[in-house]
C-alpha cells in the first residue's frame, strides 16, 4: 500500500519588533522531528534539531542592523517559511516609560503621561509614521487597555478595591469609625499621652490612607489643641501613620493595587511561578522606611522629644500658640461623604466587625484556595483573587446590613456613601488600568532586555533595591503620588531585577530576597519621596485634615523623613542587598533612630517648665 511522504507547515514566531544587538528569541513549529532546521536572520545563519514536538527555539539571537530584517526558516524536508522583522534602536524601548516619567514631572499629574507613553510604545510598535502615530493611539486604547481590563485577575483586583473603598465609605458614614477613634482620645491627658492616642488611631485605621489621614486628623484636632500639641506635630503623625501603615497591613485598598502590578510584571518572567500575593508578603520584611518611619513616630510620641523644626513648633505651642505663627489654617475638609452622619448613634461595632469579616474572610479564603500540608506551602498556592473577592463582598455586605438593619441611614443612604467610597478609588484604578497597558507595552517591547543589557555588567545585583529606592523616592517627590510611581516603576523593576539576578548566576532560591527587597524598595521609596514632596496628596491631606499650614507641615516633617529614609537605606536597604537579616536590620535602625532622638532631641515640656522656674 502506498502511502504519501508526510507534507510539514513551517510556521516563524517572532517578537513584534526586536531590538539592535539585543537578544532576541524566535520559534519554530511544523517541522520535521529530528530534521535540522536553518534559520537565517539578515546576513547571519542559525541551525537547530527539531524535537519530537517539530518545533525548534533560536536563543541568544544577535541582530547589528536597524530597519526591517528578513527571516526565513527552511528544513531539510524543503518546507520553508519567511517573514520579515522591525528592528529598533534599544534606547526606543526605554523612551515609553522615560516619557511617562519626564511628563509626570512636567505636568505633575500621572494620568496624561501614562497615556502619552502608552501612545509612544504603542507607535513604536507599529511604525514611526503619520498612520502609525494614529494607529498607535488608536491600538494603544483599544487592543492595550482594552487587553488590560478584559484581563481576568485584572477584573479581580479593580473589583476587590472597589469593594473595600465602598465599606469603608459605609463605616466612615455610619459613625462606626468615628467611634473608635473617639475611644480612643478620651484615653489621653497630657501632651505625651495625645500623641501616643493620635499614632494608635493611624494604626486603627489601617485599610485606607485617605480615610486614615481624613478621620484621624479632623477627629483629634480639637484634643490635641486642648493639649498643646502643634498643629504640625498632628499632621506628621497623621501622615506619617497614613501610608506607611497602610502600605503594610495585608487587607487595605492598597493590597489589590500593589499585588496585580506584582502579578502582571511577574506573569511574564520565565523561572518565576510564585504567586503575586506570596512575593508581596515576602517583601514586606524588606520595607525599611515604612516600618522605621511608624516606629520613629512612637519614639517621639513616647519620648516626647524633638528636632530642628518641630521642637520650636512644639515649643510655640506648649506657650498656648498651637498654629503657625502669622500663618493662615489651612481649610479643612467638609466632603459629607467623607464624615459621619450628623446625628445618628455613633456604635464602634459599625466599623469593628464589619473589618473583622474582612479580614477574617481573607484568610479563611487564603487557607481553602491553596493547597498543601504546611503553611508554606498553603501561601504559596493560593488563589489570592479569588480569596480577596470573597473577602471585599463579605466586608461590605456586614457594614451595608448593620447599617440599615439599625436605621442609621437608609437604604438609599448607604448605597450612597458605598458610592462615595467607590468614587474614591476610581482615580487609582484608572492609574492601575494604565500602569497595567504600559506594562504589557514595554514587555511587548522587550525594554527588561534592553535594561539588562546596558545594566547587567555594569550594576551589582545587591545595589539593585538602593537603586530602585532612589528612583522611586525621586520620582514620588517630583510627581506628588507614590500610585503613580508604582504604577510606572513596577512593570520595570520586577523584569530589570530578575534579568540582572540571571546575568550575573543568581537567577535562584537563595538570591530571591533581592527581587523582594527591589519591590519593596519601589514601595518604600515612594512613600519616602510622597512624604517629603509638597505636591503630595497625602501630605496636602494630612495638612488639611490637621488644620496646619500646609507650608510649614512640609518643613518640619522633612527633616525626619530624611533621618529615618537615610537610616532605611544605610542599615536596611544596602546590607539586605548582601544577604543581612532584615529583622536585625529593623532593629538595629529603630535603635540608631532612638540614640539619635535621644542625644539631639529636646523636651518642649522640660524647657517650658524650666523657663517658668
Amino acid at each position: 500500500m502506498f502511502h504519501a511522504p508526510a507534507t510539514f507547515a513551517l510556521e516563524l514566531a517572532t517578537p513584534i519588533v526586536a531590538l539592535q544587538n539585543v537578544v532576541v528569541e524566535i520559534n519554530v513549529t511544523g517541522a520535521a522531528p529530528g530534521e535540522t532546521l536553518r534559520l537565517s536572520v539578515g546576513d547571519d545563519i542559525y541551525t537547530a534539531t527539531i524535537d519530537l514536538t517539530g518545533s525548534a527555539s533560536f536563543v541568544d539571537i544577535l541582530i547589528s542592523e536597524r530597519g526591517t530584517v528578513a527571516v526565513t526558516a527552511s528544513g531539510e524536508t524543503g518546507a520553508s517559511t519567511q517573514t520579515s522583522l522591525r528592528v529598533l534602536p534599544g534606547w526606543v524601548s526605554i523612551t515609553p516609560p522615560l516619557l511617562a516619567i519626564l511628563i509626570a514631572l512636567l505636568m505633575r499629574n500621572v494620568i496624561p503621561a501614562l497615556l502619552i507613553g502608552i501612545w509612544f510604545g504603542a507607535t513604536a510598535l507599529d511604525s514611526f509614521t503619520i498612520g502609525g502615530l494614529l494607529r498607535g493611539l488608536l491600538n494603544g486604547f483599544e487592543v492595550y487597555v482594552a487587553r488590560a481590563l478584559a484581563d481576568a485577575e485584572h477584573a479581580a483586583i479593580i473589583l476587590f478595591s472597589l469593594m473595600i473603598g465602598g465599606m469603608v465609605g459605609i463605616i466612615t458614614r455610619n459613625g462606626g469609625m468615628a467611634r473608635i477613634v473617639s475611644v480612643i482620645v478620651s484615653k489621653a491627658k497630657n501632651a505625651v499621652s495625645g500623641q501616643i492616642a493620635v499614632w494608635g488611631m493611624g494604626l486603627m485605621i489601617f485599610f485606607d490612607d485617605y480615610s486614615n489621614t481624613l478621620v484621624v486628623g479632623n477627629t483629634a484636632r480639637p484634643l490635641t489643641d486642648h493639649l498643646r500639641i502643634s498643629r504640625e506635630k498632628l499632621a506628621y503623625i497623621v501622615d506619617s501613620t497614613a501610608a506607611p501603615v497602610v502600605c503594610l497591613a495585608l487587607i487595605t485598598t492598597w493590597i489589590g493595587y500593589e499585588v496585580g502590578l506584582i502579578g502582571d510584571a511577574i506573569s511574564g518572567i520565565d523561572g518565576l511561578d510564585e504567586a503575586a500575593y506570596t512575593v508581596f508578603l515576602r517583601s514586606i520584611p524588606y520595607s525599611f522606611y515604612p516600618i522605621l518611619a511608624v516606629i520613629f513616630v512612637l519614639n517621639v510620641a513616647w519620648t516626647g522629644r524633638d528636632m530642628g523644626p518641630m521642637y520650636k513648633a512644639e515649643l510655640r505651642a506648649r506657650g498656648g500658640q498651637v498654629k503657625p505663627v502669622s500663618t493662615d489654617e489651612m481649610p479643612s475638609l467638609n466632603d459629607d461623604k467623607l464624615e459621619a452622619k450628623q446625628g445618628i448613634p455613633m456604635r464602634a461595632i459599625n466599623a469593628f466587625l464589619p473589618l473583622v469579616v474582612l479580614i477574617v474572610s481573607l484568610l479563611v479564603g487564603l487557607y481553602f484556595t491553596g493547597e498543601g500540608e504546611t503553611l508554606t506551602e498553603i501561601i504559596e498556592t493560593v488563589d489570592a483573587y479569588k480569596a480577596m473577592m470573597w473577602a471585599s463582598i463579605l466586608g461590605a455586605m456586614t457594614a451595608a446590613t448593620l447599617t440599615i438593619s439599625q436605621g442609621i441611614l437608609s437604604t438609599h443612604e448607604t448605597v450612597d456613601a458605598w458610592f462615595g467610597g467607590v468614587k474614591a478609588m476610581l482615580f487609582a484604578m484608572i492609574v492601575l488600568v494604565l500602569a497595567w497597558s504600559l506594562s504589557a507595552i514595554t514587555a511587548d517591547l522587550g525594554t527588561a532586555y534592553y535594561l539588562v543589557s546596558i545594566l547587567a555588567d555594569s550594576l551589582p545585583p545587591a545595589l539593585v533595591p538602593v537603586t530602585v529606592f532612589v528612583l522611586s523616592a525621586i520620582t514620588a517627590f517630583t510627581t506628588g503620588t507614590s500610585w503613580g510611581t508604582l504604577g510606572i516603576l513596577m512593570p520595570l523593576v520586577v523584569p530589570l531585577t530578575w534579568a540582572v539576578l540571571g546575568a550575573n548566576g543568581m537567577a535562584d532560591v537563595e538570591h530571591m530576597h533581592i527581587l523582594y527587597s527591589a519591590i519593596a524598595c519601589n514601595l518604600a521609596g515612594a512613600v519616602w519621596g510622597d512624604h517629603c514632596s509638597p505636591i503630595s496628596d497625602t501630605t496636602v491631606l494630612s495638612s488639611m485634615a490637621s488644620g496646619c499650614d500646609h507650608i510649614e507641615h512640609v518643613r518640619t516633617q522633612m527633616p525626619y523623613a530624611l533621618l529615618v529614609g537615610t537610616v532605611a537605606i544605610s542599615v536596611g536597604t544596602i546590607p539586605g542587598g548582601y544577604g543581612f537579616p532584615p529583622l536585625l536590620s529593623i532593629l538595629l535602625g529603630v535603635t540608631i533612630l532612638f540614640v539619635i532622638l535621644r542625644v539631639a532631641g529636646r523636651r518642649a515640656d522640660d524647657d517650658i517648665n524650666n523657663s517658668a522656674t
